[in-house]
């Protein structure tokens, strides 16, 4: 299996399955020097980690981090920094009337088709399990990127048909952590848990979006044609479990605009009057702020009786079972973050070998 590394200056390689004896990581790239604040590291993951409220999934695991390499008295050497995150709370038994089994929307199948065999334990390396390895180099990104003053927060913008229709320019971002389900308005906040334990009850499972805000980019990020800046955060975000959509900017709601009013006119100081472009103008940053929305479906496994078939073809009943998620929404905000942050930091450092001066 190929495609387990992201970023090409600032890479992170993971490894792992869910229900394997851990899960982890190698990060190249990553200068020398930087004094890392390792229980911020451990924070950004506990914002992650299952179990973590009541509408999350009830699997137990503490995801602590040991870093193996790479680091000497809390100080980046400058060389691969691997780290691992054991599994303490797998139980493969949960696993077993899925062996021979394809579960509606997930990657069994795909999975058996492409390799052959595959790991029916929770999805294996298809698992969202996987994410916490982001979380763990996002969270260094993040230490490197508050040195040049940018910052990258998200929350979430809606559950279902319940939405937050606000600007994030006007809404108090310290309220995201004051809630379970990570949205910066409360009283919208209390209507999204509600839902949710709602679709809970029934068995079934909800979407959403989150949405995205990087601030204090410095001009000059991104690099055309292929490796856009906007083109890199988009795979970022669709490279995550369950993300079926991402726009940024005026996203969809450009094709119904005309271009006269559409168009970000400079100011003398040349800052844009509007940000329809999202912070990227011809795959480069301008300087403004990024913003985008990440649409995420609905979780696949249900505590409901699903119609389906197993790896011969023959028509069976799954009965939903098991530890899951019933909206996945709150506990994507830290990944999509991470996968910003990651996004951000490569091209920061891309950025800094495109000109002699």
């Amino acid at each position: 299996m190929t495609g387990n590394t992201f970023g090409k200056l600032f890479c992170l390689t993971t490894y792992g399955e869910s229900h394997g004896a851990a899960i982890g990581g190698v990060i190249e790239g990553c200068p020398a020097g930087l004094n890392l604040n390792l229980a911020q590291i451990q924070s950004e993951l506990h914002r992650r980690m299952p179990g973590q409220s009541s509408i999350s999934t009830q699997r137990k695991e503490k995801d602590e981090v040991e870093f193996l390499s790479g680091i000497f008295e809390n100080i980046t050497l400058g060389t691969p920094i691997g780290f691992i995150i054991r599994n303490k709370d797998a139980k493969a038994k949960d696993y077993d009337h899925l062996k021979h089994a394809y579960r509606p929307s997930h990657a069994d199948n795909t999975y058996d088709v492409k390799y052959g065999q595959r790991d029916h334990r929770g999805g294996g390396r298809s698992s969202a399990r996987e994410t916490a390895c982001r979380v763990v180099g996002g969270a260094i990104a993040r230490q490197l990127l508050e040195k040049a003053g940018v910052e990258v927060t998200a929350y979430v913008s809606r559950i279902g048909a319940v939405e937050l229709t606000q600007s994030y320019q006007s809404l108090n971002f310290k309220q995201i952590e004051e809630n379970m389900v990570r949205c910066p308005d409360l009283m919208i906040a209390k209507k999204m848990i509600a839902h949710i334990e709602d679709v809970r009850s029934q068995g079934d499972s909800v979407g959403g979006i989150v949405t995205c805000v990087i601030k204090n980019t410095p001009k000059g990020l991104g690099e055309p044609v292929f490796d856009k800046l906007h083109a890199d955060l988009a795979k970022a975000m669709l490279s995550i479990n369950a993300v079926k959509g991402f726009e940024y900017g005026s996203g969809f709601k450009a094709a119904s605009m005309t271009g006269s009013t559409h168009n970000d006119t400079f100011n003398s100081d040349l800052s844009t009057r509007t940000n329809h472009s999202g912070g990227i103008q011809g795959g480069i940053s301008n300087g403004e702020d990024i913003y985008f929305n990440v649409a995420f479906k609905p979780v696949a496994t249900i505590m409901k009786h699903q119609d389906s078939v197993n790896n011969r073809g023959e028509s069976i009943v799954l009965k939903g079972k098991g530890r899951h998620d019933p909206c996945v929404v709150p506990r994507a905000v830290p990944i999509v973050e991470a996968m910003a942050l990651l996004t951000m930091v490569d091209h920061l450092l891309r950025n800094r070998t495109s000109k002699l001066n």
